[in-house]
């Protein structure tokens, strides 16, 4: 081979071999990229990828109960809550003409369905007499006088699907005084 060749050959060896160096360098600072980031997931840095998306994904399989559980609790609170007798109105009122200081009262005492109990006390002169009347479905099966179905009226009537906001969540429960 004469020497024009070989100087040819020479150089075309050099370009090769820069850039095979240039290659090297490149995949070394990815190399120490992906280290850096794979030492965040793992502990030491020395644990395998599969063991870390094991690891990951049993995490996620935890949390993934964890939430189901949490979501069957917060459905059974808030059925609790929906049957509490939560919702309180007090009617007071004069039940004899000759009477006065309102002594005599109606309170409806229901839950977010509407079903609890109304209790009337009637307070006259010589005596005092209390009633009790169920009511499911904000209805009873015992006529209601127009001061129980006040307090009932006033017990219910932010319910659901009534027309009325519910209150606020957080806003204690409270007792209404419709006299």
């Amino acid at each position: 081979m004469d020497a024009s060749t070989l100087t040819t050959l020479a150089i075309a060896a050099v370009v090769v071999a820069l850039l095979a160096l240039a290659l090297a360098v490149g995949a070394q600072l990815r190399l120490a990229g992906v280290r850096r980031d794979f030492a965040a997931l793992g502990d030491d840095g020395q644990t395998d990828i599969a063991r870390v998306a094991a690891t990951q994904n049993h995490r996620i399989d935890r949390l993934t109960a964890e939430l189901t559980r949490l979501r069957d609790h917060v459905a059974s609170a808030e059925d609790d809550v929906r049957q509490s007798l939560r919702n309180v109105a007090v009617v007071r009122y004069d039940a004899f003409g000759d009477m006065g200081g309102r002594l005599s009262f109606s309170a409806a005492i229901v839950d977010d369905l509407g079903d609890g109990i109304v209790i009337s006390s009637i307070h006259a002169r010589g005596e005092s007499r209390t009633y009790a009347k169920g009511i499911v479905g904000g209805k009873s099966s015992i006529t209601l006088t127009p001061e129980e179905q006040q307090a009932l009226a006033s017990a219910t009537e932010d319910e659901p699907g009534r027309g009325r906001p519910r209150r606020p969540a957080g806003q204690s429960d409270r007792t209404k005084d419709a006299s």
